[in-house]
């Protein structure tokens, strides 16, 4: 899992946490706060909405974005509230949770990219900076949450079949400037699945109006962090450098014909309506080496039925045969709940970037032959063991699960939008627009 570069960086959206807030007493009167919004069987009040915009606009203000008009941007951050309280609701439906284990590893590593060595000297910092540490480390749980719910809910059920990648490389041989990075910037209007014609319009004059401001010459950051529903709305819409083949070919052909600095006309897609700036333009070195790992692993799931501590004792009991001379292959296919398991396992030959984080570390961190503890990772806990490692060049074989993971990134940033409106579907949402 990737956090903040710099202390309070990209972290610094820390999120307040969506929940019911209690009546306040004050002297001899007493005051309610105020309900915004009632989400299930939860409600965002008025006080977490500004304890939200107040950190939001810190934030926008430390990137030096201009900010947007303020009626515009508490919509943008209570729909925002609304889809964090969401994911919050199905996690707990789910059983899936971070532990306080887990999540002091993932500050330690937050600590540490931030050269702070221990975790009390990361507190010390934040609570000089003003941060609350207690409400921090539950916005970072939350964050860690909703990563594993994406991996778990829609990442996971992505099938990319070899047709998609046969047209995907025919496309991009077709493509001019394949040597080419570019940094880019987005606004996303979301359309729902099934909007009507009236919505539809509706949702493209949204996206004319944020088009309109940028052509009278507002700053791209202002103009998304008010209209992009996109997650990355609030950092300014930066998608970083992205190589050709990473840009879906709907989109590259009007990137291309854009100078830096240019913003694009409105692009349509299933998923909505975009638009986009090109920030700036490179060639691009392919890598002629990458080290590839043969790796095998045994998963169990964790489900509403399966908690945590009983997928991972179960691990653990497998790893005690195996220590004492069972075979990892005979286990695997025993027990393992994986895809592989008819295969002992058998995961074939791993590039970097092809699993999730936390499987990658851990297994970068083993010896040939060794496995690993239990590990655990938004499918669930596994035990790892590297069979071999090797020095690839660049091939066939390697362009094509280059071509997988372009495909499964820009699939997943659309099935992921898709599975949130869906929940947001089957929600009881009801706004108190009165208050």
């Amino acid at each position: 899992m990737k956090f903040g570069r710099a202390l309070l960086g990209a972290l610094v959206w820390l999120l307040t946490s969506s929940g019911a807030m209690a009546a306040e007493s004050v002297g001899k009167d007493q005051v309610v706060d105020k309900v915004m919004v009632v989400v299930n069987d939860d409600v965002i009040t008025r006080h977490e909405l500004d304890m939200r915009m107040g950190l939001i606009v810190k934030q926008l203000k430390r990137q030096g974005t201009p900010l947007p008009e303020a009626s515009v941007l508490e919509k943008q951050v209570l729909e925002r509230m609304i889809g964090d309280l969401l994911q919050q609701q199905f996690a707990k439906e789910i059983g899936l949770r971070i532990d306080d284990m887990q999540l002091d590893k993932a500050l330690l590593r937050i600590a540490q990219q931030n050269k702070i060595s221990t975790l009390d000297a990361f507190r010390s910092k934040l609570e000089q900076d003003g941060v609350d540490f207690k409400k921090f480390r539950e916005e970072i749980r939350a964050e860690i949450l909703s990563v594993r719910l994406r991996e778990r809910e829609v990442d996971s059920k992505l099938v990319i079949s070899e047709n998609e990648i046969e047209n995907y490389l025919k496309n991009q041989a077709k493509q001019q400037g394949k040597g080419e990075e570019y940094e880019l910037e987005h606004i996303l209007v979301v359309v729902p699945e099934q909007a009507s014609a009236d919505k539809i319009n509706t949702y493209r004059q949204r996206a004319e109006q944020a088009l309109a401001k940028l052509k009278e010459g507002a700053p791209f950051a202002q103009v998304a962090a008010g209209y992009s529903d996109a997650a990355d709305a609030l950092q300014g819409g930066s998608l970083g450098w992205r190589a050709s083949d990473r840009i879906p070919s709907m989109f590259l052909d009007a990137v291309q014909k854009l100078q830096p600095g240019d913003v694009s006309g409105i692009l349509r897609s299933p998923n909505g309506f975009h638009i986009l700036k090109l920030v700036a333009k490179r060639s691009k070195d392919a890598p002629v080496v990458i080290t590839q790992t043969h790796a095998r692993h045994i998963l169990i799931k964790t489900s509403e039925l399966v908690p945590e501590n009983e997928a991972k004792n179960r691990l653990m009991e497998i790893k005690r045969r195996i220590d004492k001379g069972a075979d990892f292959a005979e286990q695997a296919k025993l027990y393992s709940e994986d895809g592989s398991a008819a295969q002992g396992g058998d995961l074939g030959w791993l590039s970097p970037g092809e699993t999730v984080p936390e499987f990658e570390t851990a297994m970068n961190a083993l010896k040939l032959k060794q496995i690993s503890g239990p590990v655990q990772s938004g499918f669930g806990w596994h035990l790892i063991q590297v069979l071999e490692r090797r020095d690839a060049d660049v091939s066939a074989e390697q362009k094509r699960q280059q071509a997988r993971n372009a495909i499964r990134a820009f699939r997943s940033d659309e099935a992921f939008q898709d599975w949130l409106r869906q929940l947001r579907d089957r929600a009881f949402i009801e706004y108190h627009t009165d208050n």
